[in-house]
């Protein structure tokens, strides 16, 4: 599969450029950037083309993955999907209901395939739990932490990220607690309560379809000491809790790259993290977003 690369930033140059220049099933074939000489540099050190059009790449590539803001993203994945190609996209998939509802729509239309890269749902040890969990059932309450220190490390890469400093925790790692409880839990039927703790953090209680509720705690200014993700699920079966990953995320983002290739061939049905189910995290989080202006402090 030829595939090329949206975007440039810390993201890209970090998981996505590798991940695609290592992986035997892919033809990395180049680069596009908003600034054309960060793609330059980008593609220079892949041996890859950098594409001062976005356009020009997408004729010469049969999938895109991208590594864009969200709102960036949403947009570019309407347009590669009309193109015909299949999208390798990240989370958030778009942070209004009206973008990833639009970027559900051009795949659809289009008949492409496409994989959103929770990072946990492409971990072997999570997502065998996951998995498990599943299938166990009974579940009465599940509970999540995921508190990162970006913007209370010093020199983390991500800090200065616009859209992270704009939409906070809730955006950014929101989806990863999100990926994890509803493949066990099921949808929610509601969000029944959002509240902000200190600095971005945000508390979101969920009413599940399969009759368990969640607690979730997320945040990108927690003190670094205190810096970790945790997911807890108690029920019929006892406590049990998600296992830590193990390894980079270049190989977990190279197993996205599978799922896509299989998806591309018509292997079967979708994947389970393909751009619908990343619009349902969306809905969710878009849904908390109001409930927590509404309540604003």
């Amino acid at each position: 599969m030829r595939i090329g690369l949206l975007g440039t930033g810390p993201w890209a140059r970090a998981a996505h450029a590798p991940a695609l220049s290592e992986h035997p099933g892919l033809d990395f074939v180049g680069v596009w950037g908003r600034r054309p000489e960060a793609a330059g540099e980008l593609a220079a050190v892949h041996g890859v083309r950098a594409y001062d059009d976005v356009d020009a790449l997408l004729a010469d590539v049969d999938a895109v993955a991208v590594a864009l803001p969200p709102a960036v993203q949403a947009d570019l994945a309407v347009r590669a999907a009309r193109a015909g190609r299949h999208l390798l996209l990240d989370k958030p998939i778009a942070t209004t209901v009206a973008q990833g509802r639009a970027v559900v729509e051009a795949a659809d239309a289009a008949g492409v395939a496409s994989v959103v890269f929770f990072t946990t749902r492409f971990q072997p040890e999570p997502q065998a739990w996951i998995e498990e969990q599943a299938r166990v059932g009974g579940w009465f309450t599940g509970r999540a932490q995921w508190l990162g220190a970006v913007f209370t490390s010093e020199d983390n890469p991500f800090a200065t990220s616009p859209w992270r400093q704009e939409k906070g925790a809730l955006w950014d790692v929101g989806p990863h607690a999100l990926s994890v409880l509803l493949p066990v839990l099921g949808e929610p039927r509601r969000v029944t309560a959002a509240a902000y703790g200190p600095g971005d953090t945000v508390h979101l209680v969920l009413d599940h379809s399969g009759g368990a509720s969640s607690s979730t705690t997320l945040s990108l200014t927690a003190p670094p000491a205190a810096a970790g993700a945790m997911t807890e699920l108690r029920g019929e079966s006892g406590v049990t809790v998600l296992p830590e990953a193990r390894g980079d995320v270049v190989p977990a983002l190279g197993r996205a790259a599978d799922a896509l290739i299989a998806a591309a061939a018509g292997s079967g049905e979708p994947h389970p993290c393909d751009a619908r189910f990343a619009f349902t995290v969306t809905r969710i989080l878009a849904n908390a977003e109001t409930l927590l202006h509404s309540g604003a402090r």
